[in-house]
């Protein structure tokens, strides 16, 4: 997990030094191009069993809902990193995990008590503390960025549904195939509002690395949760931080002043709460002990 967590912040260092000239729907694009050539090999060697159960289960709608909120995600992110400091953004990304419980409650009508709903509001908090608005740090960047969060959420809650009937590489496939034509389409049909502007040799040797970097951290990622229980895997994920506040130093010369490792802390701390309670009610339902009413979902 420390190895996704690295991999990750490489990737999002890439991405903030090649937004400064390609515009983020080409880099959702060609990221999503270089993740279908990854998953190629896995493509051709699991034939056509897959992609018919996913045709006859009638998922292709929910496949191409994920995907429009993944490509929404991914270029809010993008666009936040070529204007937002790495590590800052960073930070704030942490909210997503805050923001699944928020519409877990909304939309799936999920009964989220007390505990829970603090835990958001701490978070809340920790941003904040992060941005700090006397300082004059909120603008539409940050605005876009909480777009990503909120975005980013939504597909985890998709992604939850959808990995209940599928594997997990027909999920990365298809939402990779549905992500780069709907990348690519605003291009083709609004060309006045999103020009193509063609990357140069070292831009999209660039591109070909952050797609690389970003493919192997979800399938690393993918790995270490396969080998051990989410909730012992994901404070490692965590170390994105530092891992991203290290390179933005070395690469750009960007720094996290105190306040906003301690917005940071705070952040992270009621997200691992959140996810502490998901994992503890789960495992009282699957041992047939579900909490009274009362205290459910705390």
């Amino acid at each position: 997990m420390l190895a996704a967590a690295l991999l990750f912040a490489a990737g999002n260092a890439t991405v903030r030094h090649v937004a400064m000239s390609v515009p983020s729907l080409e880099i959702v694009f060609i990221r999503n191009l270089v993740s279908v050539a990854f998953m190629l090999p896995w493509m051709l060697t699991s034939g056509a069993a897959p992609c018919r159960a996913v045709i006859a289960g009638g998922r292709l709608g929910l496949f191409a809902s994920r995907a429009a909120i993944t490509v929404t995600a991914m270029m809010a992110w993008y666009y936040s990193l070529a204007h937002i400091p790495l590590p800052t953004a960073t930070a704030i990304s942490f909210t997503t995990p805050l923001f699944a419980t928020l519409g877990a409650a909304l939309f799936l009508h999920e009964r989220v008590q007390a505990r829970r709903w603090g835990a958001v509001f701490v978070g809340l908090a920790g941003v904040l503390i992060v941005l700090r608005p006397d300082g004059g740090q909120i603008d539409g960047a940050f605005a876009i960025l909480m777009l990503h969060c909120a975005a980013a959420a939504a597909a985890l809650l998709l992604t939850r549904g959808l990995t209940q009937t599928d594997s997990i590489p027909v999920v990365v496939v298809y939402i990779s195939l549905f992500s780069a034509p709907m990348a690519g389409l605003p291009a083709l049909v609004a060309p006045s509002l999103f020009v193509w502007i063609w990357p140069t040799w070292t831009e999209m040797g660039w591109l070909l690395l952050l797609g690389g970097l970003l493919t192997l951290a979800q399938l690393t990622m993918t790995r270490a949760l396969s080998l051990a229980p989410a909730s012992a895997m994901m404070p490692y994920d965590y170390a994105r931080l530092p891992f991203s506040a290290l390179i933005a130093w070395i690469a750009f010369g960007d720094m996290m002043d105190l306040w906003g490792w301690v917005g940071a802390a705070v952040i992270a701390g009621s997200a691992l709460y959140t996810m502490h309670r998901d994992v503890a009610q789960s495992r009282m339902l699957r041992a047939g002990n579900d909490p009274e009413p009362s205290r459910r979902a705390a």
